[in-house]
């Protein structure tokens, strides 16, 4: 029987196995998860011929490098990077076939940040609650890879409708989110809130995947009391002590107790994933529905 799995040859700065994440268990104290490009990590499975809820890795900077024990078919999306097959180079954003024992190698972001490797049949550790993401904040799923580990793989999809290339948006050079003011936004004095959806930030290199982290001015509240803990968000923008706001992204806590001054349209948070320390944020407030 042909042995469908991949040995890890290098883990890279953090690479770790994402899907479309596990929602609906906040009540557990549970985030989704799942891949911060989500855009990103549909096209690479449909590139490879998967279905779309296929879990895949998610590379951060620096890429990684691993040998499939059996010929796939891959695809490589998200931030833009050099793509090689044993030294030879493959195409980045277009299915690519590597042979038995090859080793394919995910260079560093060029611009971005993650990057999304699907493989033809998905990776298939075990899932948790639904999903085999790895949640760094609550530690389900399985571990960021190392050097070494091994993860098996599913058959690949005997039917699926070939895609040859396919367009992808470019990395930001600025960030612009889209937010709705509240439900906290009365916490902050009014200058604050003008400040906050008017003025620039920068993406800190303190960003992970719990949470986009700024830099810039700081937030001043209107109140010096404290709340108490209520129930977060994907997308809420929190405004630590320090007045600096941070966008939750999948991994995030599901409870908090600074206040949240609004919160991101998700349909802009795959920017957020891909965005790098130092580049502009601006914030754009839209009216309530």
């Amino acid at each position: 029987m042909t042995d469908r799995a991949l040995s890890v040859v290098r883990a890279g700065a953090l690479t770790t196995v994402q899907d479309r994440g596990r929602p609906g268990h906040a009540h557990l104290g549970v985030p989704r998860s799942g891949a911060l490009d989500g855009p990103a990590a549909d096209l690479a499975n449909r590139l490879a011929g998967n279905r779309s809820d296929a879990a895949v890795l998610e590379t951060t900077l620096n890429g990684c490098a691993v040998r499939p024990r059996s010929a796939v078919t891959v695809a490589v999306t998200g931030a833009p990077c050099q793509v090689t097959v044993d030294g030879r180079p493959a195409a980045w954003g277009a299915p690519v076939r590597v042979p038995a024992g090859a080793v394919l190698a995910i260079g560093t972001a060029v611009r971005g940040v993650r990057s999304y490797v699907a493989l033809s049949g998905g990776i298939t550790v075990e899932p948790v609650l639904g999903s085999r993401s790895t949640d760094l904040l609550s530690g389900l799923g399985p571990t960021p890879l190392t050097d070494g580990a091994v993860l098996p793989l599913g058959a690949p999809e005997p039917f699926h409708t070939r895609v040859d290339a396919a367009p992808q948006p470019a990395p930001p050079a600025e960030l612009v989110l889209r937010v709705t003011l509240g439900p906290r936004d009365d916490w902050f004095t009014r200058a604050s809130v003008r400040i906050f959806t008017s003025g620039t930030f920068r993406v800190s290199s303190a960003s992970n995947r719990i949470g986009l982290r700024t830099e810039g001015p700081a937030l001043e509240r209107a109140f010096t009391g404290e709340l108490p803990s209520e129930g977060m968000v994907l997308g809420a923008v929190q405004v630590p002590p320090d007045g600096r706001p941070v966008v939750f992204l999948a991994d995030h806590p599901t409870t908090g107790g600074y206040p949240v001054i609004g919160v991101v349209h998700e349909a802009d948070l795959p920017a957020a994933a891909q965005a790098v320390p130092g580049i502009p944020v601006r914030f754009v407030a839209v009216r309530r529905r």
